[in-house]
């Protein structure tokens, strides 16, 4: 038979053997505190979260609560998707938080509004830029700095566009057709470098030609402006007086159109009556001419004031008519 051995450690193993077993216990405790920690991340509303694991893409989880592996295993990155965001050339807004969105320096704004259009004319332009992260991917691993790369994309497309157009185009009509084909462009390099992001709009601010030239430059803006209010004084002159005249011409040729109508139809009734009258009198040429004298006597004969009525067979008419005149 086997006989077991037993043996007494020392009272200080015995302690040192507890503590060991405690740290191991507080170590594991705090294990799974950290995993815990480490495991859970939140999404805001309007972001897009990005998860590496050792450094290489995952996947992208959307808004809300999301489980990640723990320790440092799996990263993430939070993007917010849905803001808009702005980057500022020629000129920077007080407060603005994010860090691409202007020139620090007052010589770089300086030299990032002057530019030279196509007929060889110098203006400052002032535009922004807005846009969103639309590829969180791309944003964070296709190019080093994105946004610092949307700055330079977007002011060698804006001096492109502005150096195709002469400086009363920059400056007065061409303002929309400029903004419209900088929106494009831009995104189509954007898209060629793969930044991830979408450009929503491209606006000028302030597009003015340069402070040497400029009171010259607005005396003769002004005086366009004058002739084109002048032009749209006469225009609506035009349209006031022109449909007025027009209307009373239609009027008069209306009522001439009318009254010629008139006319020709009494004139084909008058015809009309004449060749029934006729029709009668061949038939009957005594009896018809009876009829027309007394039809006409009976229309004259009311309108006349004094009558005289005589035999006739009288030969002396004149003491007759002194009494008709006496009487009278």
């Amino acid at each position: 038979m086997s006989k077991q051995i037993q043996i007494d450690l020392p009272d200080g193993l015995k302690d040192l053997k507890g503590t060991i077993g405690s740290l191991v216990t507080i170590l594991l405790i705090m294990l799974v505190i950290v995993g815990g920690f480490t495991s859970f991340y939140t999404v805001p509303a309007e972001s897009q979260g990005v998860v590496l694991r050792f450094g290489k893409y995952v996947r992208t989880s959307p808004a809300g609560l999301h489980f990640k592996l723990p320790f440092g295993i799996e990263q993430k990155y939070v993007l917010p998707v849905e803001r808009q965001l702005q980057l500022e050339f020629g000129f920077g807004t007080p407060g603005g938080t994010n860090p691409a969105q202007f020139s620090n320096s007052r010589a770089g704004q300086l030299e990032e509004r002057n530019m030279v259009t196509g007929d060889l004319n110098a203006a400052t332009v002032e535009w922004t830029v807005q846009y969103r992260i639309a590829d969180p991917r791309a944003f964070l691993f296709e190019v080093r700095n994105p946004e610092e790369a949307m700055r330079h994309i977007s002011e060698s497309v804006m001096r492109a566009v502005v150096g195709d157009r002469t400086v009363d185009e920059v400056i007065t009509i061409g303002r929309q057709e400029i903004e419209s084909e900088s929106l494009v462009k831009m995104q189509e390099v954007a898209n060629l470098y793969n930044l991830g992001l979408s450009i929503d709009q491209v606006q000028l601010k302030d597009v003015n030609p340069p402070e040497l030239v400029r009171p010259s430059f607005n005396e003769v803006n002004e005086a366009q402006q004058q002739r084109e209010k002048l032009i749209n004084i006469a225009k609506g002159e035009y349209n006031k007086v022109i449909p007025r005249a027009r209307g009373r011409a239609d009027q008069k040729i209306q009522a001439a159109e009318g009254y010629a109508l008139k006319r020709v139809n009494e004139a084909e009734g008058d015809v009309a009556l004449f060749n029934a009258v006729f029709e009668e009198y061949l038939k009957a040429p005594e009896v018809t001419k009876r009829r027309m004298y007394l039809e006409t006597m009976q229309k004259v004969l009311p309108g006349i004031e004094g009558k005289v009525i005589m035999d006739s067979e009288t030969t002396q008419i004149l003491p007759f008519m002194q009494i008709a005149a006496e009487k009278k």
